[in-house]
């Protein structure tokens, strides 16, 4: 699935189901002001604000606090009109662009609340000025509301990823086309990567044939788990297929070609469930690319540059899925608390929560959030000192940390409401569809997991040379104060 790689799969929790619970998207409990006015701490903790406030400029705050009231007051209440309205007939379902989403939107830009994602600092023409840690605390709050939630505020995948390959690689003609009605939200894109029968996760393996005839370029492939694709609004596909499959550098044989969507040879077979979800109507759809011809200067950057693409799209775009998984798992505890302490539903004359280990359970579920939160928060950081390539490291452990850890406690939730948690009357069980496709979206954890750890054992030899000049002077220590190391 790795064709959602790049920030084309979001930590989907989809538009989060109809519930007959009023408490779907409850509010927390305001606190003390005298421990911080920001109502950040509110949906995170004290301790991990006083942590980075220092480096969270005012506008930011200012950004961050208006971000809130806009879920609380629009958002977060929108999720089951959302889904209302959106048709259950196939024939409509993939047509529909949903009212409330629309009417969200347009708010959220008479805010300011719009294009978060983009860095000026990264992108000084089109970005806003927020660093990635300022967007990392804006992000979790989004991973509350799904899908809707980054969408109403233009900062839903696959559209960021694709903004920024267009905003850092394309021709100026190719942004006024493309990336500008993608930053005023009026069109939607897709990343064309993942093929059906090979193994995508390692990206040399690509099939799809992208060749020059002329003045043209003719596509043929066959791709799926596109995310996007299924969106009515969707407007073009960004290909990546082989342009120079004998080129001796296996990094330079892919390219990246932009592919209008209603193009003639470009064929949806069908829109993929995940867990029995479509997602839609953004999909992740099934699309053969047959004889497709487009212009010569829908190329992006350069013949041979579609690897160098994907790794500089695929860093932001994993780290903002972890953001926005550390608030869903949050999300998650909170329904969990909510259950445990109702007295509706008590078992054996009992609340839930004095019953087995859902004490440790709800431990568990705290300690791995701020723990995990610590973690994105740094590799936000690092981003933001060294850029994507710099903070490699800090990004590839928590890809495979994160999503885990909301998975987990999002079971646990599950399981405090029993049949209920695996309906469609929580989000939970949507959610956890979504987490678990994020260990397989943008590098299954497996890939993330070898590369830290042979990236660890780079350090073995400095580590040994330290260790053997720590011995030499113990002994020289021991020497002088004549005495034998029993250690």
């Amino acid at each position: 699935m790795r064709g959602r790689d790049a920030g084309a799969r979001s930590p989907r929790l989809t538009l989060a189901p109809l519930s007959t619970s009023p408490r779907l998207h409850p509010q927390p409990k305001r606190l003390n002001s005298s421990m911080s006015a920001h109502p950040i701490v509110e949906y995170t903790s004290p301790s991990s604000w006083a942590l980075i406030e220092d480096k969270i400029s005012p506008f930011a705050k200012e950004t961050l606090a208006k971000l809130i009231k806009f879920m609380e007051e629009d958002v977060y209440p929108g999720v089951r009109v959302a889904h209302a309205q959106l048709p259950t007939d196939p024939a409509t379902r993939w047509k529909t662009v949903i009212p409330v989403v629309a009417e969200l939107k347009a708010k959220a830009k008479s805010l300011g609340l719009w294009n978060l994602f983009l860095s000026k600092t990264h992108y000084p023409e089109y970005g806003v000025p927020l660093t990635n840690l300022e967007y990392a605390c804006m992000a979790e709050i989004l991973g509350r509301g799904g899908q809707l939630a980054s969408e109403a505020v233009n900062c839903s995948a696959p559209d960021t990823g694709n903004m920024e390959v267009l905003a850092r690689y394309a021709s100026p003609e190719q942004q006024k086309k493309w990336l500008v009605p993608l930053l005023n939200g009026e069109i939607r894109s897709a990343f064309s990567m993942t093929e059906r029968f090979v193994a995508s996760s390692d990206a040399t393996n690509i099939r799809t044939s992208i060749r020059q005839e002329g003045n043209e370029i003719v596509i043929n492939g066959h791709k799926w788990y596109i995310s996007g694709a299924g969106d009515p609004r969707c407007a073009l596909h960004l290909v990546l297929g082989k342009s120079d499959p004998n080129n001796s550098d296996k990094y330079q044989q892919q390219s990246i070609v932009i592919v209008p969507a209603n193009h003639p040879g470009v064929k949806v077979i069908r829109p993929m469930q995940v867990f029995g979800y479509d997602d839609a109507p953004e999909g992740h759809c099934e699309i053969i690319y047959e004889n497709v011809r487009v212009p010569l200067e829908n190329l992006v950057y350069g013949w041979g540059k579609g690897f160098e693409i994907i790794q500089g799209r695929l860093g932001p775009g994993r780290i903002h899925h972890c953001m926005r998984s550390i608030g869903a798992a949050q999300y998650a505890l909170d329904l969990l608390l909510q259950r445990v302490t109702d007295p509706a539903k008590k078992t054996f004359g009992k609340y839930l929560y004095e019953h087995g280990t859902v004490i440790a359970d709800i431990a568990k579920s705290r300690a791995e959030i701020e723990s995990a939160r610590l973690l994105v928060l740094s590799a936000a950081l690092q981003i933001d000192k060294a850029k994507a390539k710099g903070a490699l490291k800090e990004i590839g452990i928590a890809k495979f940390i994160v999503p885990s850890m909301a998975c987990q406690v999002i079971d646990r939730a599950i399981q405090s409401y029993g049949a209920e948690g695996v309906s469609q009357d929580t989000p939970l069980a949507a959610m956890y569809a979504g987490l678990r496709t994020l260990r397989i979206a943008d590098g299954p954890d497996a890939v993330h997991i070898q590369q830290i750890g042979q990236r660890e054992l780079k350090r073995a030899q400095a580590v040994t040379q330290r260790h053997a000049e720590i011995k030499k002077r113990e002994k020289t220590l021991a020497a002088k104060h004549h005495v034998k190391a029993h250690l």
